[in-house]
């Protein structure tokens, strides 16, 4: 689908399987131990991961500021590839879209995070900042960058 609409691209390797990066993804215990773009905590973490099932999570910045992303996960494949929509609670900027590819490599996984269909530059370079920490955050969460 070819957008004029901004979008990020992060590419990572992570010393991890692609099951137990796809398991940090989308299973709601580990998901509240790491998720958000710093070190601040994860409140809450719900995914029914199927295709139409929701997710719906709250973390709370270091600032003290409280996020909600919620969406709907538009296609399923374990191990390999989670695509589901993204808005913030509250507000009117609309839905973008997120996708997360997972492939094997030497020493673990390549991951690869594409959010498209962001409404401008500055929500793009904002997501961009927050993807970077979220990423860190998993990458550590199993066990480093490979």
């Amino acid at each position: 689908m070819s957008s004029n609409l901004p979008s990020v691209t992060i590419v990572r390797r992570i010393k991890a399987p692609p099951s137990k990066v796809y398991a940090a993804l989308t299973k709601p215990e580990q998901m509240i131990q790491w998720w958000g773009p710093d070190a601040g905590p994860t409140l809450r973490a719900e995914a029914d991961v199927r295709p139409g099932g929701r997710f719906d999570i709250v973390f709370r910045l270091l600032d003290g500021s409280e996020h909600n992303p919620t969406g709907v996960y538009c296609e399923v494949v374990p191990n390999t590839k989670l695509v589901f929509t993204w808005e913030w609670a509250g507000s009117t900027a609309g839905e973008s879209l997120v996708t997360f590819l997972l492939k094997p490599v030497d020493g673990g996984t390549e991951l690869t995070l594409i959010h498209e269909r962001l409404p401008d530059e500055d929500a793009r370079k904002g997501h961009e900042v927050g993807w970077l920490g979220f990423v860190d955050k998993l990458s550590h969460f199993l066990g480093g960058a490979a």
